[in-house]
Formats: structure tokens, C-alpha cells, sequence
């Protein structure tokens, strides 16, 4: 499998989704922060399209967004998240398993992704994902694999003020097991808003720290040997 070559067509769509203004109908807001969905071109769901400003320039947030010492301590969502895997400097295969959500009504799953980060004018930056087939963590009997079409997140600086950042979140993730489409639809929204609010949470606990968060060094010693 070509890694390298799904990471740049994925960190390429999801720079597409944040373009594409057609199509999407707002389903919630709340603390100014905004939902839209529309109806998926890769499966039978929807894409969801978050919006928020977050108060943290774009190099802290997104290594809040993808480093495990930092994820784990903020995204209420996830039991784990680990890397597992090094391709290169910026793209690596990750492990993620996911809290119940919905009262319970949606059992924890697990998502083996290829997670890329790639930088664009404008001190932009995407950290996309993709679920991928990876030998190390086939599917185990203890959770449901599901599946992340492209997804992703793009920060980028407030233009009135660069110490702020604004961040698009796109998710269009197949469930799979046996879950009923309005089940889905009806806790994503609220689901993806409370992501949103952990991660200005988790900013506070970065205001302390220094250094440029997508250096290559900065992630090394997370990786775990397989």
C-alpha cells in the first residue's frame, strides 16, 4: 500500500471540503461554534463541516490536535490514541479507540488512520486522516472497526488576529456494526460541538509550553515500535 501517495490525496481533499461552500445545511451551533452536513460522496452517510475560533495560534493548535501526550489529556471522545507507526516526518499510521457515545447507544469502536500533516501558505496547515489497512492492529474481536473516510482538520490564522486561530474539522466516519442512520445523525452533531469545546480546554494546558508544535522532532519519541 502506498502511503505516502493516499496521505497527499487525502490532506488534498480535505483542503477541497474546506473550499467547497455548496451544498452544506447548518444542523447546530452552539458557543459559537457551527455544524454543517451534507450528504457524503464515499459512503452512505454525511460529511459534517465544524467551525469555531480557537484561541491559540495555528502551531500550538495543531500540536494540541495530533501529538497522544496532548490528545489524550483533552478529546473526551477517545480511550487511546497512539502512533504506531512512522512513514516520515509528517505522516504516520495511528491507533484510536473511542469512548461510547449517544447514552451508550454507540458502542466504543476502533480506527487504525493514516494521519498527515502538510503546510500551506498563509502559515495553514491540514492534519488529515485516512483509515487505512495496517498488518500491525487487525481487527480484534474487543471492538468494532470502523472506518474514517477523509477527514480532517484545518487551522489557520485569524487574519485580524494571528494569535487565534480558525479551525474547520470535517469527519465522515462509517460506524459500521448495526446502528441505525438516525441514531448517527442525531448524536454527531452535538458530539462534534463537545469535541470543539474539550479542545479550547485542553489549550490552557499548553499556554505554559514552548516550541513550534508540527517540528519533526516534536513527535518522535511518541511512536511506538512494531
Amino acid at each position: 500500500m502506498d502511503y505516502k501517495a493516499i496521505a497527499q490525496q487525502t490532506a488534498q481533499e480535505v483542503l477541497g471540503y474546506s473550499h467547497d461552500t455548496t451544498g452544506w445545511k447548518v444542523v447546530k451551533t452552539s458557543k459559537k461554534i457551527t455544524v454543517s452536513s451534507k450528504a457524503s460522496k464515499k459512503f452512505n452517510g454525511n460529511i459534517y463541516r465544524v467551525e469555531g475560533i480557537i484561541p491559540q495560534s495555528t502551531s500550538k493548535l495543531c500540536e494540541l490536535l495530533y501529538l497522544p501526550e496532548h490528545r489524550v489529556t483533552w478529546d473526551k471522545s477517545l480511550k487511546a490514541f497512539n502512533m504506531v507507526h512512522r512513514i516520515d516526518s509528517d505522516t504516520f499510521i495511528c491507533h484510536a479507540i473511542t469512548q461510547s457515545f449517544a447514552m451508550g447507544s454507540i458502542s466504543p469502536r476502533d480506527f487504525i488512520d493514516l494521519v498527515h500533516i502538510k503546510h500551506y501558505e498563509g502559515n495553514r496547515v491540514i492534519i488529515s486522516s485516512n483509515s487505512v489497512d495496517f498488518p500491525g492492529y487487525p481487527p480484534s474481536s474487543n471492538y468494532i472497526r470502523g472506518y474514517n473516510h477523509p477527514c480532517g482538520y484545518v487551522c489557520s490564522p485569524l487574519g485580524e488576529n494571528p494569535a487565534y486561530s480558525k479551525l474547520e474539522m470535517f469527519v465522515q466516519t462509517e460506524m459500521r456494526g448495526k446502528l441505525s442512520p438516525s441514531i448517527i445523525e442525531a448524536a454527531m452533531p452535538s458530539n462534534l460541538i463537545s469535541v470543539i469545546l474539550n479542545a479550547k480546554d485542553g489549550i490552557k494546558a499548553l499556554r505554559s509550553t514552548s516550541g513550534c508544535a508540527c517540528h519533526p522532532k516534536s513527535h518522535s519519541s511518541f511512536l511506538k515500535k512494531k
